[in-house]
């Protein structure tokens, strides 16, 4: 098998059934090894989302709303925290964004994902919601799933309850809404996942869950610590994030045996732009209309708790 190379694009074995069509520039990309993408897609889910690229690359189901995040991510300051982007690509007709797999350089890791910010939906969501109310019988479905007792009677009545009722419920359960964050799931290195961290909700419990991730390895806590402390100080900076409500958008813990540590921002497919000049903060409280979203609070929440699970030096 021979090399091919394309302007303004990743190289590709002649015979690859990856299609290259849209680029972001140019890149070297290494082998990885399948096991690795399957740990990711464990933790992280939508695995029907997502597929394994060549020479160390991850494939995710094509979101025009996130290529551009990408594309602006790569020229500004936080592109140390993200994925490298190396454009779109096809596959039996279907788009994906390609990014480098975070797992590559990691031996057997451990991997856990942490939804950032004071609410996982945007302010757009919900004033459709408003707009257009129809109860769901799904929603309810999966609220009385949780919590037997959380439905009105009204909504028990019905069988069903309000998009709006249900996505504010939903982050009133766990850390999202006292925390600034909350624990998705993880995968430790022995292939033990924790996923049902639904109603994770003081820090108490939040510190309990990362302590069980690491294991009680202070080593990975201080690498922990160090990164999360380097990416609030870009992100403080970050044109980009200055001027975008970033909802949804998860960052990505990964350690190793050998100590090694990483922390990445991932999901970017309800990250919006802001109409200008508005800009966010990102730790001013979040009411109807101010798109506020709560991700610097809950990163600083975050920092707080790992700084107390080590010893004092």
């Amino acid at each position: 098998m021979s090399w091919t190379r394309r302007r303004s694009s990743v190289m590709f074995y002649e015979n690859s059934a990856w299609k290259k069509h849209k680029s972001c520039g140019t890149s070297s990309l290494l082998p990885m090894t399948p096991k690795n993408s399957q740990q990711w897609l464990q933790v992280v889910g939508h695995a029907g989302s997502f597929h394994v690229g060549d020479y160390g690359t991850l494939l995710k189901r094509y979101c025009e709303g996130e290529q551009q995040c990408y594309l602006k991510l790569m020229k500004d300051t936080l592109r140390p925290f993200v994925p490298t982007y190396h454009g779109v690509v096809q596959r039996d007709e279907q788009d994906y964004n390609m990014m480098d797999n975070l797992l590559t350089h990691f031996n057997t890791p451990a991997i856990m994902d942490c939804k950032m910010g004071s609410r996982t939906y945007q302010e757009e969501e919900l004033l459709m919601a408003q707009e257009r109310p129809q109860p769901r019988k799904d929603m309810y479905e999966k609220m009385v799933a949780v919590d037997s007792e959380a439905p009105t009677d009204q909504e028990r009545a019905q069988q069903a309850v309000l998009k709006t009722r249900y996505m504010q419920w939903r982050e009133t359960l766990s850390s999202t809404t006292t925390l600034g964050f909350r624990i998705e799931g993880f995968r430790k290195a022995n292939e033990e996942c924790h996923t049902n961290f639904k109603r994770t909700k003081s820090r108490d419990q939040v510190t309990e869950a990362l302590d069980n991730f690491v294991e009680s390895n202070t080593h990975i806590m201080w690498g922990y610590l160090r990164r999360l402390k380097q990416l609030r100080q870009v992100l403080e900076t970050s044109d980009f994030f200055r001027t975008h409500e970033v909802v949804g958008s998860s960052l990505l813990f990964v350690h190793d045996w050998k100590g090694r540590t990483g922390i990445w921002m991932i999901d970017f497919g309800k990250t919006a732009a802001l109409p200008a000049p508005l800009t966010l903060d990102h730790r001013t409280p979040w009411v109807e209309g101010n798109r506020e979203d709560g991700y610097l609070w809950g990163l600083d929440n975050l920092i707080d708790i790992l700084a107390n699970m080590l010893p004092l030096t």
